[in-house]
Parts: C-alpha cells; structure tokens; sequence
C-alpha cells in the first residue's frame, strides 16, 4: 500500500493538482491530509486570546476537509486521514515518517506565495535563496520592457 502525505493550504488549488493524482490507483493509496492553516498576523494577538486562535484554525480546518472530502471519495479514496498542522512542518514530517513508516511521499499542495519563500518540509532541506529574488526580478524586467515598449 502506498502512503502518501499531502500538505494543503488552500482547497481550490489543491483540488487542481489532486485531480491527477486521484485518478490512478485511490484506493490502494492511504492518504494523510495535513491542513495548513495561514497564519495569523501578529497585531492579531492584541484582540483575540489564544484559545480563539486555535477555535479559529480548527474551523478553518473543518471548512477545508468539508470542501476536499468530496474530491477524495469521487475518486475512491476509502483511506484518508486528515491533521491540522500545529507547529513546524519538518518537525510533523518527521513524526509523520516514523509513524507512517520510510516510504512516506510528501506532497507540498501549499499555494506558492509572491515573494515568499515556503519553509521546507524535509529536515535540513533549506529553499534556495534564488526563489527569493523571482518576484523582484520579473517585476523589474516587465517594468522595463513596458518602458522599452513606451519609448
């Protein structure tokens, strides 16, 4: 049986690319779906106790797996478990893998931030300080094609 950890931030992007996925071989497949919930800012922390903060995430949580339910059992997936991530994700991928065993395959399904580097989700595995500069880079390069363009 293939084991199979997805980590999803948001539903509608996440159906896109588990649609793919979910066509083979669902129901041989356990899945263990780990809700990222986004985080809060810190001025947040002023009006709301932490106890409302953790009541806020679960019910993003419940919203998330109510929206991504369906999408598993069109596809068959009888075997699906579903967490809300509550701390660092290299650190719940670890606990993943010595719970699930070696052969777990994690599936980054986070949406991709403009300018923002995701933290990874392998120990020790550092993202590349080149993602951070995309952003700056192809908006610089577009401003000066416009400009070109315009002259």
């Amino acid at each position: 049986m293939e084991k199979i950890a997805v980590f999803v931030d948001d539903a509608e992007y996440a159906e896109r690319l588990l649609a793919p996925l979910l066509t083979g071989s669902a129901d041989t497949t356990r899945w263990v779906v780990i809700a990222c919930a986004p985080r809060l800012t810190h001025r947040i922390g002023r009006f709301a106790s932490h106890a409302s903060r953790e009541q806020w995430r679960d019910r993003w949580a419940r919203t998330l797996r109510e929206t991504l339910e369906p999408t598993f059992a069109n596809a068959g997936a009888r075997d699906c478990t579903w967490t809300l991530a509550r701390g660092p994700l290299d650190r719940l991928a670890g606990q993943l893998r010595v719970r699930e065993g070696s052969d777990l395959r994690l599936l980054d399904l986070r949406r991709p931030k403009l300018g923002a580097v995701a933290p990874a989700l392998v120990p020790g595995a550092e993202a590349s300080a080149a993602n951070r500069w995309a952003a700056p880079v192809a908006v610089t390069s577009s401003l000066s094609v416009v400009l070109a363009l315009t002259d």
